[in-house]
Order: structure tokens, then sequence, then C-alpha cells
């Protein structure tokens, strides 16, 4: 008697949109009754992710004697020789593919499919005209769910290769959009994150030309029982006025705005092709921060970047404080074959990792202040676990007694450990 195939393993890196995706995946090899497989989404976005992803193919590989090795994501797009090169792995899947139930339904099948294949099956992202028709109801803790409007990039920063490895911009259609939300909030989801990988520019390709603004203002009116929104990540220079007034107006709408920098000082920015110069940053903050005091942001910032002087690199640090920013997501510049920035004087990568570190600490030191100004306040605190939840600032709260999951409650701040906040 055969023995019954075993679920597929899945391994994920990467951005929120990646983890977005493997659940989609998971819902698609499930139906498509794949088995006996290891499923691994990968990231493109600095050669260390790339670096991961391989260890972590070779670990699941001795772990799953038989299964077959798939890897797909961002990577495996953009680099797909360097995976199939590994005797490892036995297909290489695009992007593209990776989202389309018939591609799991051929590899579940009787044939041959990956021999057909000769193991890579990447087509051209760019020829990508719509975003995954597959939505998922519920990724994420019980209480907060992530829904994907936006996929893909039209613009080109010298330092990245994500828009080869995800397309130009496609948007979701807004009627698209709200109607999930709405089945998320009927199962009891109290907040959905919009989720992108340049959210800004979504609707550029929509009729009509909409801004994420009027997505924002239309799910906050369509969905009235949905008790928070939350944005993912904007690039603040091309924060649109609606999106700027929901910011500023809309109590549901979280004050918690994640902003694409990557640096604070001009000349690293024009090398770097960004569509903004620290002081429109700095503007932006403490416009949005007269006109919603509890506002809290978070930003990405690349240290090392090519050219980048000590002087520059303390623009950076100086951003943090003149921006206000307490969470910070800091990279190590990493150099991506293909892009200008590859090609330009290249910092020591010493250099750029003792700069991060820098970074991070001023990082810490951030949150710890921001956590500290919360002791003694009241939050309104949506619970993912018993002893668990985030204040609308994002801030995680430990709780001592147990609380019910995936509703929002009032918590009184009574300290912090330096990384999470404690209830009473």
């Amino acid at each position: 008697m055969t023995a019954p195939a075993r679920p597929p393993v899945f391994a994920n890196f990467g951005c929120r949109l990646n983890a977005y995706e493997t659940e989609a995946m998971k819902e698609l090899t499930a139906a498509a009754g794949l088995g006996d497989a290891v499923v691994v989404n990968t990231c493109a976005v600095t050669a260390e992710a790339v670096r991961q992803a391989r260890q972590q193919i070779r670990k699941l590989s001795r772990e799953n004697p038989g299964a077959r090795v798939i890897v797909t994501g961002c990577a495996a797009q953009t680099e797909p020789e360097t995976f199939r090169a590994m005797p490892e792995v036995d297909l290489v899947l695009g992007n593209l593919e990776k989202m389309q139930g018939e591609t799991w339904a051929k590899l579940a099948g009787p044939a041959d499919f990956i021999g057909e294949t000769e193991g890579v099956m990447v087509n051209d992202i760019m020829s990508a005209t719509e975003t995954a028709g597959h939505l998922i109801d519920g990724f994420g803790a019980q209480a907060r769910a992530y829904v994907q409007v936006q996929n893909g990039c039209d613009h080109r920063c010298t330092f990245c290769i994500i828009p080869y490895g995800r397309g130009n911009s496609r948007s979701v259609p807004a009627g698209v959009v709200v109607e999930q939300v709405k089945r998320l909030v009927a199962g009891g989801y109290h907040e959905v994150v919009l989720t992108g990988v340049d959210m800004t520019s979504w609707g550029a390709d929509l009729p009509g030309s909409p801004r994420l603004g009027d997505l924002v203002q239309r799910l906050l009116r369509l969905v009235p029982d949905l008790p928070r929104l939350r944005i993912s990540s904007i690039d603040s220079i091309e924060a649109d006025p609606a999106l700027i007034e929901a910011i500023a107006h809309e109590p549901r709408l979280m004050p918690h705005l994640h902003l694409s920098l990557q640096a604070g000082d001009d000349m690293v920015l024009k090398r770097m092709k960004r569509r903004h110069l620290r002081d429109d940053a700095i503007r932006f903050c403490q416009d949005m921060r007269a006109a919603r005091p509890d506002i809290v942001y978070g930003a990405d910032i690349i240290a090392g970047f090519p050219t980048e002087t000590e002087a520059m690199f303390e623009n950076s640090l100086k951003l943090v404080e003149e921006c206000g920013l307490t969470w910070l997501h800091v990279f190590p510049y990493s150099p991506r074959k293909g892009t200008p920035a590859a090609r330009m004087p290249q910092v020591p990568k010493a250099v750029g990792k003792e700069r991060a570190a820098r970074l991070r600490a001023l990082g810490q030191a951030k949150v710890a202040a921001h956590l500290e100004a919360q002791v003694g306040r009241s939050h309104r605190v949506l619970t993912e676990k018993p002893q668990m939840g985030r204040t609308e600032g994002f801030a995680e709260v430990l709780f001592d007694v147990p609380q019910p999951v995936g509703v929002v409650v009032e918590a009184h701040i009574a300290g912090h450990d330096g990384t999470r906040l404690r209830a009473a």
C-alpha cells in the first residue's frame, strides 16, 4: 500500500507581499493536490537574502528526502540560472507562474511537467498587465489581514532589482479590494493592512487614474464596520491630497506610516535616483505630525551606498532626528548585478556594516524613547495572541492576564522592556 503524499513544505523570505503570496500558494497547491514538495519563495533585495535562500534550500532538501524542490519568488525571477544550477533544485518558477493555479495542477498531474520545462519556467515579468487573480481571505494574525492592492514598480532606483523581479506597476481595481475587505470584516477581522510593492503608484493604470487616497477613502466609506485600516508602506513624495486628508482626519486609518526614505543626504538621494530630497521628507513628516500629533513613523534606510562619505552618512543619522522616526528598517548596501549602483564606486563592506550598526543603535534608542513616552497612558490594543497585541502606532504590548484574541481592548501601559510595552 502506497503511503499518502506529504503536504508541501513552504519557506518564505522577504517582504509582506511575498508572505501573502506564500499563503496564496498554499491554497493553490492544496487545491491542485500537490504533495511531496518543498517550495521556497525567495527575495532578491540583497545578496544576503539570496545567500540565505540557497542555504535554506540545501537544509530543506536534506530534511525532506524524495521531495521535489521548487524555487520561486523575486530572486528566482531575476537570476533563475543561480538556482537551477543547484543540484537540490528540481524546478525554478517565475513570479507570474507561481500565482497560476494551472502551474500547480500540472505539477500535481501524472505528466513529467518538470522535464518538459527543463527545470525552468520563468517568463518575461515585464509582460504582466494584471496583478495575480488569486485572493486570500485572512493572511496574518487572527485579528489582522493583509490585502494586496498593487504589484510591481515603474521606478528605476539605481540600487533596486525589484522591478525586474516584480515587473511594472499593476493595480487591483477598487471594487475588488472593497469586496475583499467586506468579506474579511464579515469574517471577524478587526484590522486590514493594504500592501504592495509601490503603494503610492496605485491606480495609475486604472481607468480615470485614481490615487491611493481615493482607494483609502472609498474603503472607509463603503466598509463602515471596518474598525482599523493600515497602510504598509508609502513613498511620501507621492502621497496625494486625498491620502494626506485621510491620514490627518480619519481615526480608523491608523497613525502609523512606514516611509521609503532610503537616505538623508541629497547627493546620495540623487545618485539613488530617488524622487525626493531630504527637505521634502522632513516637511512631510512635520506636516503630518502637525495634523495628527499621535502619528508614528517607520522608515527604510540604506547605509553604505556607493560614494557615501561619512558626512553624507551623518545626514542620514540626522534625518532620523529631524523626521522624528521611530521604527527603522536598516539595510547595509548590497550590490545587485544589473543595477546602475553596482557599477558605482563602492564603499568598503565593513564600513557599510559599521554604519548600519550605528543606524540600528539609534533606532533602538528611538524605540525605547517612544515606549517610555507611552508609560502611564492608555491605548486601544488589537490582540493578536492571548498575551500580546499592538497599539494603533504598531508598538507591541504584553499582557499579564490573557485577553480574548482578535478584539480591540483598552490597555493601561505600566512599563516597557526597551522593545515592547507592558500592560497593567
